[in-house]
């Protein structure tokens, strides 16, 4: 029997993935295959670990972040075990090995004084785009999660905004054409569909025009369309260039929510669940980072109990 290519496998494992994963995941794992996979396998019948190996050195040395380089580890091994179960002769159980990352990339956050300086802006400059950046900058938002919100998601008697959808522009890979479409749909995980409470700054904002509006909007175009994440990410740069606050990514709004959480003694667990992560070890991770004073305060803390 003739042996199956990587790429011959890899376009049974393609039909098949499609059926389970949203439109957007499957997109990335066809650029990811398309892009770095099959250039480098798809016309082998087999693959070492290696091989692997050097083409996971390969691609970090030709510039790609550790995290693009995962991924495509993920996909392979994926398709892989795809083949492996398809009666192919192949290994799966590699060890490959990432060079340590000596050091981690800041988080973009807001200083106290700028955090400030942008909600007063909103404030004093109320638009509905404008809001936006205040319920971020109140709730830790996603972009895509801010643009999907619709006023019937901002329940004033309760006093939470409900995460219930994101809204992202996603490659739709069709067997004869592809294009892209906004799409929205479930969030990011389970976690991230939540309920965050509204400041009370927040609500002054919110309460009046919560009475007028139509619950089926959009509350960033507050119209029946919703405005896409790219088009809020200009709006976003060119109004922080405006107040004159120092670049930052959008994404940096929801770190700064976060570190003022963080910096006013809120539990992580509670931190977590407000930002929808999976897990606290990812907030832990992001946020916690203890400065020598409390390393100091621990360590004496320990000592005076065994005392």
């Amino acid at each position: 029997m003739k042996e199956k290519t990587i790429k011959e496998v890899s376009d049974l494992w393609r039909r098949d993935k499609k059926q389970y994963v949203k439109v957007s995941t499957y997109a990335a794992y066809v650029l990811i295959l398309e892009n770095h996979i099959l250039p480098a396998f798809g016309n082998r019948t087999t693959i070492s670990e290696s091989e692997v190996q050097e083409f996971i050195i390969a691609s970090l040395n030709d510039g790609l972040a550790q995290k693009t380089v995962r991924d495509m580890l993920i996909v392979l091994k994926m398709i892989v075990r795809f083949g492996a179960k398809q009666g192919c002769d192949w290994k799966t159980d590699w060890d490959i090995k990432f060079p340590s990352v000596q050091q981690k990339p800041e988080l973009e956050v807001l200083s106290i004084e700028s955090h400030r300086k942008v909600m007063q802006y909103v404030k004093e400059n109320f638009t509905f785009r404008n809001l936006g950046i205040y319920v971020c900058l109140s709730c830790g938002l996603r972009i895509g999660e801010v643009c999907a919100l619709t006023w019937s998601d901002i329940d004033i008697d309760e006093g939470v905004i409900r995460i219930r959808k994101t809204i992202e522009r996603v490659y739709v890979m069709d067997e004869d054409e592809r294009h892209t479409e906004l799409m929205i749909g479930a969030p990011k995980t389970q976690n991230s569909i939540r309920d965050i409470p509204i400041s009370r700054e927040l609500m002054r904002m919110l309460k009046p025009v919560r009475k007028v509006v139509n619950d089926d909007y959009f509350v960033l175009s507050n119209d029946v369309k919703p405005i896409e994440p790219r088009t809020y990410r200009n709006y976003y740069k060119a109004l922080m260039a405006e107040i004159g606050i120092p670049a930052m990514k959008f994404h940096g709004l929801r770190h700064s929510f976060a570190t003022r959480c963080i910096e006013s003694n809120c539990d992580y667990k509670t931190v977590s669940v407000l930002l929808g992560h999976s897990n606290i070890g990812t907030t832990l991770n992001l946020y916690v980072h203890p400065n020598l004073e409390q390393k100091k305060k621990c360590i004496d803390k320990a000592f005076r109990f065994m005392k």
